[in-house]
């Protein structure tokens, strides 16, 4: 990735599942100026490549600090990404733009949030950055506009900071409105190595993309879209 700006005065909170949108958004908020805390989460997720890839983003990153915090989900289950349940394959893209899949967890960017608005406030950080979409998505309803605005307004009503006005807390989302080909082509102009990150839900036990689910149907579509090459091997 390229080098961060030279004159870094504000810091951000950055969520970064070790994804393709998480990558990108934190090297959107390192290009606007902001001293990144990356915080990942361990939500019990079936597949552990994508806290590594994480790893190796923060990494490559240079954030100031990366936190993993274990919140395990999959005691509640309800979803394919925690409980013993098929992650669905080979879908069209009118099936992926149709209704909630099971690949949904719960509650999930709530509980996301909720944890780097603490580390935020502890930081000192009034904003944070999540790489939700609202385009080339999988009909999760936290990856909404709306939901995205709620929270928002909670976090200045909930917290130490926010009452006493010391902070006003922001949630960036510059993904949202965004094709998956055109956060490509944003986070290439930004020197993002995709290679470092992990998208699938069903890869297999080498870590290697199954290229069948939703994830990697969108992730391959958007590079196909863009006009380059994804860096990350598949399945046969």
């Amino acid at each position: 990735m390229s080098s961060p700006s030279p004159s870094i005065e504000r810091s951000a909170v950055v969520l970064l599942s070790g994804g393709l949108d998480s990558a990108t958004t934190a090297a959107i908020a390192r290009a606007e100026g902001f001293r990144l805390f990356a915080l990942s989460v361990d939500y019990g997720q079936r597949h552990r490549f994508e806290l590594a890839a994480a790893r190796r983003v923060a990494e490559a990153l240079g954030v100031a600090r990366h936190v993993t915090v274990p919140v395990d989900l999959a005691q509640f289950g309800g979803s394919a990404l925690t409980a013993s349940i098929d992650v669905p394959q080979d879908r069209s893209d009118q099936d992926i733009a149709h209704g909630i899949p099971i690949t949904y967890v719960p509650a999930r960017n709530t509980v996301l949030l909720s944890l780097a608005l603490g580390y935020a406030e502890v930081v000192g950080a009034a904003d944070l950055f999540i790489g939700v979409n609202a385009v080339d998505y999988s009909g999760y309803p936290d990856c909404r506009p709306e939901f995205i605005a709620a929270f928002e307004q909670l976090a200045n009503l909930a917290t130490k900071a926010g009452v006493e006005h010391t902070l006003r807390f922001r949630i960036h989302t510059p993904l949202i409105h965004m094709t998956k080909a055109e956060i490509i082509r944003r986070g290439t102009e930004l020197g993002v190595d995709y290679g470092l990150t992990h998208t699938c839900y069903a890869p297999n036990e080498a870590g290697i993309a199954c290229g069948r689910c939703d994830a990697c149907h969108l992730r391959l579509k958007g590079f196909a879209e863009a006009g380059l090459a994804d860096p990350i091997a598949y399945q046969p």
